[in-house]
């Protein structure tokens, strides 16, 4: 699960936002990893040569860029180091984009973590925790199926035929668990057993395609519909009919040749951040961290485990990723 945001954005304003944050500094820069000015000996991490932080476009753009210019610097001012914020276009653009050396580290989510494995480019270092429904810090979320509340559907059944909204190809609660879910329930792959198929390009973005009545149901993680700036009525106007999971926690992955001193340094600051009094509200707005502790990469195993069961190539998924749609206009936040 990533991201409790407020406002929305269209995702043409997705296409690469890159924040600097210098000695606890930050401003808005574009481009991606080369630095006018830098030469081949400058060190990672040096003013010329900024660490890159990617991070997914779960949600609405704008929140995740003011919630991760802050940890940006906050983590310059923690460990001396330079740092630039980039938000790309889509879940398999973030990968890319640390494949191809354009992002030194990044906060993803469990299914884009095992393409990272997968293709070589990086290292799992981090997981968020969240607090469940009793409190305690946990490792694991679950994902959702929506209806709107006056549809009549009240299982998975009921969609047949019908028009529904995945999050993104490699989104773990937004297709992954959702797709094995109803081939488990149903015996039938989405493909066949919905009418029509849309990837809306953010759990927000899913949501409140059922909220407008553009589709007849929808998956996002649990419970994004709580989420600041969503419609006040949401909660009347959906309900959930489902739930899959649980899923391990998104997180935080460095990428191949990244600097080991350096990563000590950024896993430390990192934990240490979302565990201060000025960290912990933008940890939550960001991708609702309430804290994040070390792992490796066999804790997303499970997650690859799934993607087999379902059948879902990560793979061949990312490589076809379509653009998120054009923007609509948001609905009120008022009943």
């Amino acid at each position: 699960m990533l991201g409790r945001t407020a406002g929305r954005l269209g995702w043409v304003l997705a296409a690469i936002v890159l924040i600097s944050a210098c000695s606890g500094g930050a401003s808005t820069s574009g481009g991606a990893t080369s630095t006018p000015g830098a030469s081949k000996t400058d060190r990672i991490g040096s003013f010329n040569k900024p660490i890159i932080f990617a991070f997914t476009p779960s949600q609405d753009v704008a929140r995740i860029t003011a919630s991760g210019a802050a940890m940006a610097s906050a983590l310059a001012t923690a460990t001396g180091l330079a740092f630039k914020v980039s938000i790309p276009t889509s879940y398999a653009a973030q990968i890319e984009a640390m494949c191809a050396g354009q992002a030194d580290i990044a906060a993803i989510a469990p299914l884009q973590m095992t393409l990272l494995l997968d293709k070589g480019c990086g290292t799992p270092i981090l997981s968020a925790l969240r607090k469940d429904d009793t409190g305690a810090l946990a490792t694991t979320y679950k994902s959702q199926i929506l209806v709107r509340t006056d549809s009549g559907i009240t299982d998975l059944n009921g969609l047949k035929g019908k028009k529904f909204a995945f999050v993104d190809p490699i989104s773990a609660s937004g297709y992954l668990f959702p797709t094995l879910l109803i081939k488990n329930k149903t015996g039938q792959d989405p493909k066949t057993f919905f009418g029509s198929i849309i990837f809306a390009g953010g759990h927000d973005k899913s949501v409140l395609a059922l909220y407008r009545g553009d589709v007849d149901g929808a998956a996002s993680f649990i419970d994004v519909r709580t989420s600041a700036g969503m419609p006040a009525d949401i909660m009347t106007k959906t309900k959930v009919i489902d739930t899959a999971g649980p899923i391990p926690n998104d997180g935080v992955a460095v990428a191949k040749g990244f600097p080991a001193d350096l990563q000590a340094q950024v896993t430390k600051a990192l934990i240490d951040y979302c565990a201060s009094d000025a960290g912990k509200t933008q940890c939550v707005a960001l991708f609702n961290w309430n804290g994040l502790q070390q792992v490796t990469s066999d804790f997303y195993n499970p997650v690859r485990d799934a993607a087999k069961l379902a059948g879902i190539d990560v793979a061949a998924e990312a490589a076809k990723t379509p653009a998120p749609p054009p923007p609509t206009p948001s609905p009120s936040t008022t009943p």
